[in-house]
């Protein structure tokens, strides 16, 4: 195994091991609540964006014990998006990293409120960490920019008019919907790192957060092509189907290898400039390019 290998396992054990643990005293009542919430937030997966949180507060400065908890919040969040995006009313997907989507398993009403409370704990770890100073109460202001009416559903709300448009499909559109619906999650465990520090990087952070968004997003929608449904656990060729923006309907299958590939470069050479042991991000831009899940 790759010093890249084990350092990614160890931020995925440490991020596992504390999600656990708030997994482990969630009891609500019903208890169906409960068990819809933990399916998805329990469902596996590459856990990108809180393993990103943790290195980059390496990269910072700041303690595991300080970031994890947004790093939580964050990836409730993120979980409450998957579901609410699987639901038939949005991408119509029954499947989500290999297991039926929450709205098949548990039904589309009991999804619905799962995602809405995964949503709203998420906020809730964010006021209690807002009662130990500012810098939480800044990381958390992030947190919910990213997440909103000006980050994440944003994109979301781009995406799905960009499906139902005849009009041709342009650059600014897609680079708004890469920007938000994707771009914005993958920003947020960069700054949030930097927000919680004293660190003095906050521009490169913020400019090395915004490529690695574009990057992921560009492979994902290379892979819904190329990919496997043994490796990505969700259905593949629905972007043609569906009629979305994505690089590869906007420049082809090689020119959205090739633009996947700059942005990459450019991620590479804003790490450059970036004090400190930067050594796990430069690899994760490499593994985000070359994922196959």
């Amino acid at each position: 195994m790759t010093d890249f290998n084990l350092r990614y396992e160890s931020y995925l054990s440490t991020f596992e091991n504390y999600l656990n643990g708030y997994a482990a005293k969630l009891h609500t009542k019903p208890e169906i609540l409960g068990e819809s919430m933990k399916y998805s937030l329990q469902s596996g997966g590459k856990r990108i964006r809180p393993v990103l949180a943790l290195a980059c507060a390496d990269v910072a400065g700041v303690a595991a014990e300080e970031i994890l908890p947004f790093a939580l919040a964050l990836e409730m969040i993120h979980t409450y998006s998957l579901i609410h995006d699987d639901l038939p009313a949005m991408d119509n997907d029954d499947f989500r990293r290999g297991k039926p989507s929450c709205h098949k398993a548990f039904g589309e009403a009991n999804a619905i409120l799962a995602g809405d409370a995964l949503l709203n704990e998420a906020y809730a770890i964010c006021f209690t960490e807002c009662l130990k100073g500012e810098k939480q109460v800044l990381a958390s202001q992030f947190l919910n920019e990213c997440a909103g009416a000006y980050g994440m559903i944003a994109g979301q709300s781009a995406d799905l008019a960009s499906s139902s448009s005849t009009n041709e499909p342009t650059e600014t559109e897609l680079e708004y919907i890469y920007e938000h619906k994707t771009g914005k999650l993958l920003l947020a465990p960069v700054m949030l790192a930097s927000l919680l520090s004293d660190d003095k990087r906050y521009l490169p952070f913020e400019r090395f957060g915004k490529l690695l968004g574009v990057l992921f997003q560009m492979t994902d929608d290379i892979l819904d092509v190329t990919g496997e449904f043994d490796k990505l656990g969700k259905t593949l060729g629905k972007d043609e189907t569906e009629n979305k923006l994505t690089c590869v309907r906007l420049y082809g299958l090689e020119g959205a290898k090739i633009r996947a590939d700059m942005c990459a470069k450019d991620c590479h050479a804003v790490l450059e400039g970036i004090d400190g042991d930067v050594q796990f991000l430069s690899d994760l831009i490499d593994y985000v390019l070359a994922r196959s899940k």
